[in-house]
């Protein structure tokens, strides 16, 4: 079975999106929609910059949703549909748009409102991430205990076996960063961003994305979409807004997340729209599984060639790739 994952925050860049926005009519289109939606020029920002706006949470979530629910629009268009989907953090929101569950101007709408209420749940400089390497996760739980010290440091993303990012009060983060280092951790680091998302902090910014989430229609998804916080099955409409709600204060446990998709069948896992992140760490989670990483026409290209060789891609998939040829940029 085929697998669709889509990434998050961290795989943005300036130019992202632009070959399926000049290949594809439908791509274009979707672009044209977020920015009515979101009442800037989206594309000019995405495929122009300045990197500086493009990097604000506000304006990351909606780019990165757009560029990767386009690029599955394309991959649709090549007849390539997944049986199951799952997305880092914001990519969960991508995975529910593409399976049918949310809308695509509205989720543009509420994911530009969840980067503006995590941005202000906690004041700029008060919270931090760490990316702590080579520890397994009880280890990293204990050296979170250890450093709290009154403050909030706990488990945000836990990536891989051995790849778990913390998030919590910038002090209690680097104390935790420190004993990482004292036991054993690899290449432990601060992160570049500007909350600490996936923390206890985020609470704040959960209970107002709520009144959000309340306004918008939600309908069942049509392929299942593995969840974020629990690793189960969203399936029904009345399970997508609670779990979304939790999500922003709840660790991104996506190791459990592949696990459960290599169980429900995956054998391949298409990574749609930006970056190759989510593709490196399959290989650290589970053997076996192909990877593909699809962010623009030619990255396709060698994806469905590679999946008509080895027999990854659906028959329906493989027809149109021989009937249309190239998507040319």
């Amino acid at each position: 079975m085929l697998a669709f994952v889509f990434p998050g925050q961290g795989s943005q860049a300036v130019g992202m999106g632009r070959g399926f926005y000049d290949a594809s009519p439908a791509a274009k289109s979707l672009y044209g929609e977020a920015s009515e939606a979101l009442g800037f020029d989206l594309a000019r920002l995405c495929f122009e910059g300045p990197e500086a706006d493009l990097q604000l949470t506000a304006n990351t979530q909606p780019a990165i949703l757009t560029a990767s629910v386009s690029a599955a629009a394309v991959l649709a268009e090549r007849g390539l549909a997944s049986g199951i989907a799952a997305g880092h953090s914001l990519g969960e929101y991508s995975a529910l748009v593409v399976a049918g569950a949310l809308s695509f101007s509205d989720a543009v709408r509420v994911v530009r409102r969840r980067g503006e209420l995590m941005q202000e749940a906690v004041p700029v400089g008060t919270g931090a991430m760490a990316a702590l390497m080579g520890l397994e996760l009880a280890a990293v739980e204990q050296i979170c205990r250890d450093a709290a010290a009154g403050e909030v440091v706990s488990v945000a993303n836990i990536n891989s076996p051995v790849q778990i990012v913390i998030a919590g009060h910038k002090a209690a983060v680097e104390r935790a960063v420190a004993l990482a280092g004292e036991r054993g951790g690899k290449k432990s680091r601060l992160l570049p961003v500007s909350a600490p998302f996936h923390s206890p902090l985020m609470r704040p910014a959960g209970e107002r994305l709520a009144v959000e989430l309340g306004n918008i229609r939600v309908s069942a998804p049509k392929i299942p979409v593995v969840r974020n916080v629990d690793a189960g099955l969203t399936t029904a409409a009345a399970e997508v807004v609670p779990f979304l709600i939790r999500q922003v204060a709840s660790p991104v446990r996506w190791t459990e997340c592949v696990e459960r998709m290599v169980r429900e069948g995956a054998t391949t896992f298409v990574e749609v729209g930006p970056g190759r992140v989510l593709t490196g760490l399959l290989k650290r989670i589970t053997e076996g599984a192909r990877g593909y990483a699809v962010e623009d026409p030619e990255s396709m290209e060698k994806a469905l060639a590679s999946m008509a060789a080895e027999g990854g891609m659906p028959v329906s998939a493989a027809g149109a790739n021989a009937q249309n040829g190239r998507v040319d940029g």
